[in-house]
């Protein structure tokens, strides 16, 4: 039997924290996860929390070491890496006894798996082949990988002590991928949020990413892709420099959570099948297009072909949903992301803001422009953070404190970046509008834009300081959470193990809400968007902007249409759930014709 993947699905990252230590909790139950690894303070703080639970020797790495950022990361990667080669050991040696994680390991694999099989032919076997099967299923048993995650646009460029520039490898992005490299792991790194030419090209430089005399790869490269076009994009200028990419991860453009990479309303079904038809002409003109750069730099070749994954994440909600994306795209995987917010065994929530998700109902979750990337930005109303933010405007003191600065990229106003989030850039950013405009709902408009921008790097992080009762970064304890709008169909704490049989359809943890389908809850995320654009133009609108409307709504009307063609393919029992299916797709076509008709002023 080949050594199989154990499971069909991934937990990805979830903003800076929530997912931070998650490799500890479920990769002895061979579920992979994603590490944010940008947030370097973050990373140092988790580390001495760790080290202290596992009785680990702590020694901190200063802001005054050389290399710092990148030297924490890779600190970090080995404990969690340490951990859990330890936790498989331990649980290799175990008795298959009920309680033990051995047992729980395979009672979570999906049913169909091979392994699963196996399991279950141990089960009802005699004694003597009792214990021959449980040797095999042992020497089965892999941990899930520890996968990180950077995202591209975060690439502050920093400063010494005296204010000077430091060199390009010094960045944030350049830093972090740098202690990635540098560490024990062997897994993959995940680019998310386009191309960034220094941090891929920088990728050259670390013999990990390149084929070894075995022809393996060491760590592997995932693309977060929002479509087939910027999949071709950045797999070919990576493939130039003789590196694979090892995996596409497709993700809904509004069905997500955390930053909302919108594009032009294509939905996820039509991307999709994008790659499902071109996915042998992606590969073979990527793998040509590698090889021949690895014969150029005179690198190792590959062996035996390399493995092109493609995965998709993004609103599933049901196992049915989640097999049909395997079964009908040919995925090799899914992502459940925000799901495992509601999992105290898998992430970090504190208990304020998890009773407070417990009880949230569908308008809580909201699609705000609270990032100060520019990016619209997965929400939770109810949040400590929007109160606060909230709380500052109210005092006449929008903004707020700028301490760790990954996100000031704002040169406005000053000659070295600054943050839109920050009070300073709110303070300079209001006194500029009220010189400018004299129309008092315009202004007002105006600037409700600026301070609806939060500070992230503290509220991301800020939950799993507060879980883990360990001291707060700045002192500062609000939370920003940015589950996805999927999670408003559940409304309860789960033990790890009835999520994952959730999602293999072995237990039902829905809420009672009517809940959509996966397909025509994003088209219906699509259309609210673009209805409160249209709305927020004042009868004001540019050109540009026309256009970009007119092609947003063409792309959800073709959307739909090719959902209209897809409704028969679904497997699904209940002919009244596809007959459901058919009509909301129609009143969805029917409420897009009927937005109004714009011009240009």
């Amino acid at each position: 039997m080949k050594n199989l993947t154990p499971h069909t699905f991934h937990i990805p990252v979830m903003g800076l924290a929530y997912t931070i230590d998650t490799p500890i909790k479920v990769a002895k139950y061979g579920i992979t996860s994603v590490v944010s690894i940008i947030e370097d303070y973050l990373i140092e703080q988790m580390r001495e929390v760790i080290c202290k639970n596992e009785h680990i020797e702590y020694v901190k790495i200063h802001t005054t070491d050389r290399d710092y950022r990148a030297k924490r990361i890779t600190a970090y990667l080995n404990l969690i890496q340490e951990i859990i080669d330890k936790q498989i050991e331990e649980i290799k040696r175990e008795d298959f006894n009920t309680g033990k994680h051995i047992i729980q390991y395979f009672e979570m694999l999906p049913d169909h798996s091979e392994i699963k099989i196996l399991y279950n032919k141990m089960l009802a076997s005699q004694t003597h082949e009792k214990e021959k099967l449980q040797k095999q299923l042992r020497h089965l048993i892999i941990p899930g990988k520890i996968d990180v995650n950077i995202m591209t646009k975060l690439d502050k460029t920093n400063y010494d002590a005296e204010g000077n520039e430091l060199p390009t490898q010094f960045s944030d992005a350049l830093s972090a991928l740098r202690g990635y490299s540098n560490s024990n792991l062997s897994s993959s790194i995940i680019f998310s949020a386009g191309l960034n030419p220094r941090l891929f090209s920088y990728c050259e430089t670390f013999e990990d990413f390149y084929p070894d005399l075995k022809g393996n790869i060491n760590k592997k490269i995932i693309l977060k892709v929002s479509d087939y076009r910027s999949a071709l994009i950045q797999g070919k200028y990576l493939a130039k420099k003789g590196l694979w990419i090892s995996e596409f991860r497709i993700e809904s453009g509004i069905n997500c959570g955390g930053h909302a990479f919108i594009s032009n309303g294509i939905p996820l079904g039509p991307i999709l099948e994008d790659f499902k038809n071109k996915r042998n002409e992606l590969y073979n003109e990527l793998l040509v297009e590698c090889e021949n750069a690895l014969k150029i730099l005179g690198r190792n070749p590959f062996i035996i072909k390399p493995e092109l994954k493609i995965t998709a994440q993004g609103g599933i909600g049901t196992s049915e949903e989640n097999s049909f994306l395997i079964d009908y795209y040919n995925l090799d995987s899914t992502g459940w992301g925000s799901p495992f917010l509601l999992v105290p065994e898998a992430t970090n929530v504190d208990i304020e803001t998890l009773n407070k998700l417990k009880a949230a109902k569908k308008e809580d979750y909201y699609l705000s422009h609270s990032s100060p990337l520019g990016v619209p930005f997965s929400n939770f109303r109810s949040s400590s953070s929007e109160e606060q933010r909230k709380m500052r405007i109210d005092r006449n003191r929008p903004g707020s404190p700028c301490f760790k600065k990954f996100l000031s990229m704002d040169k406005e106003f000053t000659d070295k970046p600054i943050c839109t989030a920050s009070r300073e850039y709110q303070n300079l950013k209001i006194k500029q509008l009220k010189s400018q405009i004299t129309d008092v709902k315009i202004l007002e408009h105006e600037i409700e834009k600026v301070t609806e921008k939060d500070c992230l790097c503290e509220g991301l992080g800020a939950s799993a300081l507060l879980k883990n009762k360990t001291k707060l970064s700045h002192n500062l304890s609000a939370v920003t959470i940015c589950p996805g709008p999927n999670l408003a169909y559940f409304s309860d704490t789960f033990s790890l193990k009835q999520m994952v049989d959730h999602i293999y359809g072995r237990l039902n943890v829905l809420n009672n809400l009517n809940r959509p389908n996966i397909f025509v809850n994003e088209l219906q995320l699509y259309f609210d968007y673009l209805k409160k654009e249209i709305e927020d133009q004042f009868n004001v609108i540019t050109e540009k902007k026309l256009t970009y409307f007119q092609t947003f709504k063409n792309n959800l009307l073709r959307g739909i249409d090719y959902y209209e063609e897809l409704v028969p393919k679904i497997k699904q029992n209940n002919s009244d759930l596809k007959n459901n299916v058919r009509q909301q797709l129609i009143d969805l076509k029917n409420s897009l014709n009927l937005l109004p008709q714009l011009k240009i002023n």
